[in-house]
């Protein structure tokens, strides 16, 4: 293998934990999120793989634009919506839905001569207090864009969930109480769920779900896996062996002799830093996989390196493959280690690590 280290992106798993939401999600339509650069697994060839999805969703307008710079003709939902005249004007020549969260973006459309082009997806907010009308603020919200002229192609209505992967569900019950009111009567397609939202133990009852983080083959929740909930991960961070060391007891292994051994150790040096999204905040003991085989990740981790006590292990070489996370180690299990959520581990994937589709 020329490359020391990549990510092999599987793109049968994104297609299986697509079917397996599309279950979960019953007559609910889906829309992928594909924000983030697919959550580290690349914009443009995740949404090519999620052809069968009922729309995709990212978060800017530039997103939005590179997906139609590569022909991916589906519904796009930008979940931030637009920001000014210019960005109007573009979200319009390209078909995408916007989400409608400020007065400023409603004050947009009253002066544009494009609001028909839209689909509309106007945000309430239910208790997330981060983007979204307040609740008493929403009718005339909607009275607003109701009176656009001309009028948009659709209009929906959705909100976000803020704890919804909590196993304590008062905080999620509440919200979906404050949105029911402020909804009642209306008769509008709404979306609610996120892959939280979607896997918990609370009906939702939407038209619409918004998967994210599931539908990479993660799992939203601290106590419960991945393969709990029918999913197979799709990114495996792989890297070599570049160096084997064999450090005698008491010696100090890395950057402030953060880790000593505590006995005769072998120590492999891993192609794989900081540099790479690695965090260094994995701590020793951070588990990896050396040709199949649990190891500890030992001292600190560096821009470039990181090192492994590999004593006990047979047949550990320059070129031995390394897996720092992946379907036999799950990014959720990984992460914990790091005091972070496997969302910021996949994102972290640096630009200069190859992603190799399968």
């Amino acid at each position: 293998m020329s490359r020391l280290i990549r990510a092999v992106i599987d793109t049968h798993a994104l297609r299986h934990n697509l079917n397996v939401i599309r279950q979960r999600a019953g007559g609910a339509r889906v829309i992928a999120v594909v924000k983030a650069n697919a959550y580290g697994h690349v914009l443009v060839s995740t949404a090519l793989a999620l052809q069968e999805a009922d729309a995709l969703a990212v978060a800017r307008l530039e997103e939005g634009l590179a997906l139609r710079a590569a022909g991916v003709t589906m519904r796009i939902v930008l979940l931030e919506g637009v920001f000014n005249d210019g960005q109007l004007e573009d979200a319009a020549y390209e078909g995408l839905d916007l989400v409608v969260h400020d007065a400023l973006q409603i004050e947009l459309l009253e002066r544009s001569r494009h609001a028909e082009r839209f689909a509309l997806w106007l945000k309430v907010d239910s208790g997330m207090n981060r983007l979204g009308f307040p609740c008493n603020e929403f009718a005339a919200a909607l009275e607003r864009v109701r009176r656009l002229k001309p009028a948009p192609r659709e209009i929906r209505l959705l909100t976000h969930l803020a704890r919804a992967n909590e196993r304590d569900t008062a905080v999620t019950r509440a919200q979906l109480a404050r949105f029911g009111a402020a909804t009642r009567g209306l008769d509008y397609e709404i979306s609610i769920a996120n892959s939280a939202g979607l896997f918990g133990d609370v009906p939702l009852g939407c038209h619409w779900v918004r998967p994210g983080i599931t539908l990479y083959g993660a799992s939203p929740f601290e106590d419960c896996g991945a393969a709990a909930l029918g999913l197979s991960p799709v990114m495996t961070l792989m890297s070599s062996v570049i160096a084997v060391r064999r450090v005698p007891r008491g010696e100090a292994v890395g950057y402030g002799g953060a880790w000593a051994a505590e006995r005769d150790s072998v120590i492999a040096i891993v192609a794989a830093g900081y540099g790479d999204g690695v965090h260094r905040s994995f701590a020793n003991g951070t588990p990896v996989l050396v040709d199949g085989r649990r190891a500890p990740l030992v001292g600190r981790v560096s821009m470039d390196m990181i090192a492994v006590d590999v004593t006990g292990l047979p047949h550990v070489a320059v070129g031995t493959e390394v897996v720092l996370w992946g379907p036999q180690l799950p990014v959720e299990e990984v992460a914990r280690h790091a005091g972070t959520i496997a969302y910021e581990l996949l994102c972290s994937v640096s630009q200069r690590v190859p992603l190799e589709p399968r």
